[in-house]
């Protein structure tokens, strides 16, 4: 089973649905809040990242924003 990251920040909209979607979904992930840990913003800056959400499918796949129609094959 791959592990999903998620990269979060406090009071984000589209972090909260892509949060949502995932979990109506039964896609377990991590969460990786930036404003908890704000070490995580070194490393999406590092993978080309300039704003969260972030969902990291392997060590090679990442998508930013909220994006149901990529989401949703993780739940297949």
């Amino acid at each position: 089973m791959r592990k999903i990251i998620v990269y979060t920040k406090n009071n984000c909209i589209q972090c909260k649905m892509t949060k949502r979607f995932l979990s109506e979904n039964g896609v377990t992930f991590e969460e990786r809040n930036i404003n908890a840990n704000p070490e995580y913003i070194d490393t999406l800056k590092a993978k080309g990242f300039q704003a969260v959400p972030v969902v990291q499918f392997s060590e090679e796949k990442a998508v930013a924003g909220f994006r149901p129609d990529l989401l949703k094959k993780l739940a297949i």
